[in-house]
């Protein structure tokens, strides 16, 4: 039974996380219809810079499309049925029958040996592209083999193995899985935003430390690599700084068969969490455990920094056509790294990247989190004329806040004071503790929108929205 126990450890510790960049050349396979492709040494896949490229004579022999290479444009052309493609070594770009297509990774020439985007060949040619991370394998199926790539086919994460190793023609359809659409790490708490409900299951490794999170029937939304790092592999990280307990966090698609997403946080040492999982959109692993980081008991007070709009809300759009949402993170960042260095307070962002988030899931993210203040950051839209500050609350323990955080907020911005208001908006009604939006001035004013975008300007206001929170809370 202790043999059987020891071994099972050692798959677990093995398998805790596949290798972010692992080399394709001697690792990766590759099956067509569930038959592995007999790939010879001069004709192994490559793993560059994330993205899976074979060598045009494995697409001829294996694949059976013809190839015609011409040195002295440096041009491929693949051809199969009613379907062109051209590709030029170096060159971002292709053409399918003589439409332009991007490319995410250029063709090129390595050791005598042109090597083309595997999935950009295959998928154009109508085959479903399928990856494994858990085993480094790529799935190829025709048309007529798997379904085509429509609506049964789960072609973002790839198709999975059955027990017995062959290919299953009925993948979990994509509609039924969660949709992971952020990851963030603030405050010594990691928080992955998804799109329903989930049940994670998270756990604990050593030599080295680190914390699996394993979130069973998701996916990444298809929004989450344009906001994150995401390789074709499906693997991704983020570096940590400014944080003693955490070095890196990585996630990967690490299952087709249950699609599972695998979160990994890369620990200095061993660590204990919490788990918040209240069904609102967020799963928060907390580190704020341990006796170097205070817990909420200790009274520590909770600041949520919720910088507005985002993802596909873009907010209003400025006379130059920028975007409010990228201000409003921008500020955030900035509020965020002067409270990185505030010992006597807490805090969280409700967004750290261009994601987007509900106004419900805002608001409950700092009930669930018992926040002490709540501050939603944002710039205005208006008449051509219209300039300054303003400052909103809802409800009527509010107001001594939202007067702290004005004058501060004029101060710093230096542009027209419009007052304190009160007005029904959700995020400032659904919270229950006093909370405040901030409107920072007028991106439909040329004079306002021209200093909103600039550094100084920026800095500024984020010290003044500091300085009004410790006002408030009595640490200035």
């Amino acid at each position: 039974m202790k043999k059987i126990s020891f071994l099972v450890f050692m798959l677990v510790f093995i398998f805790a996380f596949p290798t972010i960049g692992q080399a394709a050349g001697s690792g990766t396979s590759i099956y067509l219809n569930g038959e592995a492709l007999n790939l010879p040494k001069n004709g192994q896949v490559q793993n560059v810079k994330g993205n899976v490229m074979i060598p045009i004579r494995v697409v001829m022999e294996e694949l059976g499309f013809d190839v015609d290479w011409e040195k002295g444009t440096r041009t491929v052309t693949i051809k199969q049925a009613d379907t062109t493609i051209k590709l030029i070594v170096n060159q971002k770009s292709a053409t399918v029958n003589g439409k332009k297509a991007a490319l995410s990774i250029a063709p090129m020439l390595k050791q005598d040996t042109t090597l083309v985007p595997l999935r950009f060949v295959s998928e154009q040619m109508g085959l479903t592209v399928g990856w494994d991370n858990a085993t480094k394998t790529v799935y190829l199926i025709t048309p007529d083999q798997g379904g085509g790539g429509g609506e049964g086919s789960n072609t973002s994460s790839g198709s999975s193995n059955s027990e017995d190793g062959s290919i299953n023609p009925n993948p979990v359809p994509s509609q039924n899985l969660a949709s992971v659409t952020g990851i963030s790490f603030d405050a010594n708490r990691l928080i992955v935003a998804v799109d329903q409900n989930v049940k994670p299951n998270v756990f604990k490794l050593s030599e080295p430390d680190r914390i699996v999170i394993d979130i069973p029937d998701s996916r990444f939304d298809d929004s989450f690599s344009s906001n994150h790092s995401l390789d074709a592999f499906q693997n991704g990280f983020m570096d940590i700084n400014g944080y003693p307990d955490v070095t890196k966090i990585r996630y990967s698609q690490f299952s087709d068969h249950p699609s599972t997403i695998r979160i990994v946080m890369d620990l200095t040492g061993a660590r204990n969490y919490s788990l918040l999982n209240a069904d609102d959109g967020y799963v928060i692993i907390d580190l704020n455990v341990d006796q170097s980081y205070p817990s909420r008991g200790n009274g520590k007070p909770l600041v949520v920094i919720d910088a507005g709009h985002g993802g596909s809300d873009p907010g209003a759009i400025s006379v130059r056509k920028r975007r409010e949402k990228d201000f409003n993170l921008a500020i955030a960042k900035k509020v965020e790294n002067l409270l990185k260095h505030e010992t006597q307070l807490d805090y969280i962002l409700t967004r750290s990247t261009d994601v987007f988030v509900k106004l419900q899931d805002r608001a409950k993210l700092a009930n669930d989190m018992n926040a002490d203040l709540f501050v939603s950051l944002h710039a205005n839209s208006g008449s051509a004329t219209a300039s300054g500050v303003e400052t909103y609350y809802t409800r009527g323990e509010s107001l001594p806040f939202a007067k702290t955080m004005h004058k501060y907020l004029v101060e710093s911005s230096g542009l027209p004071d419009r007052k304190v208001r009160t007005k029904n908006l959700h995020v400032t009604r659904e919270t229950t503790m006093p909370a405040v939006l901030l409107e920072f001035g007028y991106l439909s004013n040329s004079s306002d929108e021209a200093l909103l975008y600039t550094e100084k300007f920026q800095n500024s206001v984020a010290q003044g929205v500091v300085d009004g929170i410790k006002d408030y809370l009595g640490f200035k």
